[in-house]
C-alpha cells in the first residue's frame, strides 16, 4: 500500500475512533436534558453509561473475531452502521426504555470500531511504522475527553438529540469511504462459527458486568451477598471455565487459546488489567480534589484537564519511542509513571503542586499503555488471522481492569477514617503498578514480535 493511500487510511480510522469515543463523553452535558425529559431519576440516568459499557464490552470480542472470519471492510462498515442506527433511536426515543435500546445498539458499533482498526493497521502497516500509527488513533481519548464538553455545550443549545443526530453524516462519510480505502481481507477458508463459545462469553462478561456495576462499595460485603448481585458473580465462575473448555475443543474459537500460550500475550493481559485499574481510578480524581484541595464540586472536573492533554499528547509519542526502542522500554517507563503518578496523588493529599505532578506523570504513564503499545504487542505475537481476536482480548482484560477498579478504588475510600479514603485508595493502586514492573521486564526488548515479520507488510 502506498504512503499516500496509508495516510489516508489512517485518517478514516482516526475519525471512526474519535467518532465512538465522543459519544462517551459528549453524553455527560446532556444528562440534565434527558433526565427532565423522560422524568427519570438519577438512578435509572447512570443506565445510560451502563448499557454502554455492558454492550461494548460483550461486543467487542465478537467483532473483532468476526473481522477475521469476514473481512476488515465488512465488519467495519457493520459497526459504524449499527452506531449510526443507534445514534438515531437515541435522538428520536419516545421513551426511556427505547433510548436505552438505542445506547445498546450504539455501543455494539463502538465495541468493534476500535479493536478492528487496530486490527486493520496491523494488516496494513509495516513493522517500523506500525507504532506511530497505534499511538495516533491511541491519542484519540484524551482528545474526545478535551473536545466532548465543549461539542456537547455547543450542540445542546438546539436539543440534546442532535449531540446523536451529529454522528450521521460522519458515519455516512465514513461507510463511504471505507469501501474504497480499507482492504477487504478474508480468509482462505471460513470454518464452522463458535457458537457455544459466543454464547457462553456473552453471558459470562455480561454477568461479571452487571455484578462489577451494582457493587456497593461502601458495603461491600453485604453486597456480594445481595439475591440481586451475588448470583451473577457465581454464574460468572462458573461460565468462564466451561467457556474455556469449550474454545480448547473450538475448530474456530472466538478467543484463539494459542494467543495465551504465548508469554508475551499473558503478560500483556495482565498489564491491561493494571491500565484498565489505573484507568478507572482517573473517575475518582475530581473527588479527591474535593476532599482534599477543597475545589468546588461544579469545577472539580476541570481538575482532569492537565491529565487529559499529557494522555493525548503522550500517546503519539510512546507510538514513535515503540517504532525506536520496542515495546518493553515503553510499557515499563509506563508501568513506572503510572505507578509514580498515583502515588504523587496519593502522597501529597492538600498540595495543589502535588495534584498537578500526579497528573502529568499519570497522564505520561497511561499514554504508554492505553495507547500503542499494548496493541502493538499483540499484533507483533497474532498471526494474520488472528489479529483482530487479539484486541477483542485486550479489550476485555481493559474492560475487567476498569469495572474492578472502581469498586476496589470505592471500597478502599468508604473504608478508611479521617476523609483520607481516596488517598489511600490511589497508594494502593500505586502500589499495584509498581509490583507490575519486575514482569514487564520479560517482555520482548526488540521492536517488534516472532509474528511480525511474516506478514507485516500487508497489501
Amino acid at each position: 500500500m502506498q504512503k499516500r493511500r496509508r495516510a489516508r487510511l489512517l485518517g478514516l480510522l482516526f475519525v471512526g475512533v474519535l467518532m465512538a469515543a465522543l459519544d462517551i463523553a459528549i453524553v455527560g452535558p446532556a444528562l440534565p436534558a434527558i433526565q427532565r425529559d423522560f422524568a427519570v431519576g438519577a438512578r435509572a440516568t447512570a443506565w445510560i453509561f451502563t448499557v454502554f459499557v455492558l454492550f461494548y464490552l460483550v461486543s467487542a470480542p465478537l467483532m473483532a473475531k468476526a473481522s477475521d472470519r469476514f473481512g476488515r471492510r465488512r465488519v467495519y462498515t457493520v459497526d459504524v452502521a449499527l452506531f449510526a442506527a443507534g445514534s438515531l433511536v437515541v435522538a428520536l426515543s419516545p421513551t426511556y426504555g427505547v433510548l436505552l435500546g438505542g445506547r445498546a445498539l450504539q455501543a455494539i458499533g463502538a465495541g468493534g470500531i476500535f479493536p478492528v482498526a487496530s486490527a486493520i493497521i496491523g494488516d496494513t502497516f509495516p513493522v517500523e511504522r506500525r507504532g506511530r500509527a497505534l499511538g495516533l488513533i491511541g491519542a484519540v481519548f484524551g482528545l474526545a475527553f478535551l473536545l466532548g464538553p465543549v461539542l456537547g455545550g455547543l450542540l445542546l443549545r438546539f436539543g440534546w438529540p442532535w449531540l446523536f443526530l451529529i454522528n450521521l453524516p460522519v458515519a455516512a462519510g465514513l461507510i463511504v469511504a471505507a469501501q474504497w480505502l480499507v482492504p477487504d481481507t478474508r480468509p482462505d477458508a471460513v470454518r464452522p462459527f463458535d457458537w457455544a463459545g459466543a454464547g457462553l462469553l456473552v453471558a459470562a462478561l455480561a454477568s461479571l458486568a452487571l455484578g462489577l456495576s451494582q457493587v456497593d462499595a461502601a458495603r461491600l460485603p453485604a453486597t456480594l451477598l445481595d439475591p440481586a448481585v451475588g448470583p451473577l458473580f457465581l454464574l460468572a465462575a462458573v461460565l468462564l471455565p466451561l467457556f474455556w473448555r469449550v474454545e480448547r475443543g473450538a475448530a474456530d474459537a472466538i478467543v484463539p487459546l494459542r494467543l495465551l500460550q504465548a508469554r508475551q500475550v499473558r503478560l500483556v493481559a495482565l498489564f491491561a488489567v493494571g491500565a484498565g485499574l489505573s484507568e478507572a481510578a482517573v473517575v475518582f480524581l475530581p473527588s479527591l480534589a474535593v476532599t482534599s484541595l477543597g475545589v468546588a464540586e461544579t469545577t472539580a472536573s476541570f481538575m482532569l484537564l492537565p491529565l487529559v492533554v499529557v494522555l493525548a499528547l503522550g500517546a503519539p509519542l510512546a507510538g514513535r519511542l515503540l517504532d525506536t526502542h520496542g515495546a518493553r522500554r515503553v510499557i515499563t517507563a509506563g508501568l513506572a509513571l503510572t505507578a509514580a503518578g498515583l502515588a504523587t496523588y496519593g502522597g501529597t493529599a492538600g498540595s495543589l503542586g502535588g495534584f498537578a505532578a500526579g497528573s502529568v506523570l499519570a497522564g505520561m504513564g497511561l499514554a504508554a499503555l492505553l495507547g500503542a503499545p499494548l496493541r502493538y504487542v499483540l499484533l507483533s505475537e497474532a498471526a494474520a488471522g488472528d489479529r483482530g481476536a487479539s484486541q477483542g482480548l485486550l479489550t476485555i482484560f481493559t474492560s475487567v481492569g476498569q469495572l474492578t477498579g472502581s469498586a476496589l478504588v470505592g471500597a478502599v475510600a468508604a473504608s478508611s477514617a479521617g476523609g483520607r479514603g481516596f488517598e489511600h485508595a490511589l497508594l494502593a493502586l500505586g502500589v499495584i503498578m509498581a509490583a507490575m514492573i519486575l514482569p514487564a521486564l520479560a517482555l520482548d526488548g526488540r521492536a517488534s514480535g516472532r509474528a511480525a515479520h511474516s506478514d507485516a507488510n500487508g497489501p
